[in-house]
């Protein structure tokens, strides 16, 4: 029996003024606002790297307003690709 809405997951770095503003707990409460899972850390190169799994339409949403990013925030450029669904539970800021 096929699921109604299967798990989509979504890899994304965010480039930008996007550390030290707060944006990963921005990236964490919007992921937990969508029901969605996965994590999120800071890279040593001054991006954001995050992973999200849940519904597509949620998946695209969170990636739709990280483009925007918090108003601390200053977003360059942000890249999305998929990746493979984990079934993971809870969404988590991690150090890099």
């Amino acid at each position: 029996m096929a699921t109604p809405h299967p798990l989509t997951r979504r890899h994304v770095v965010v480039r930008g003024s996007v550390q030290g503003v707060g944006f990963r707990w921005f990236a964490k409460e919007l992921a937990e606002s969508l029901s969605l899972s996965g994590w999120v850390l800071n890279r040593k190169d001054g991006s954001v790297e995050a992973e999200a799994e849940g519904t597509q339409a949620a998946v695209d949403e969170f990636v739709r307003r990280l483009r925007h990013g918090n108003p601390s925030a200053r977003v360059s450029e942000i890249v999305a690709a998929p990746a493979t669904p984990k079934g993971e539970l809870g969404f988590e800021i991690r150090r890099g």
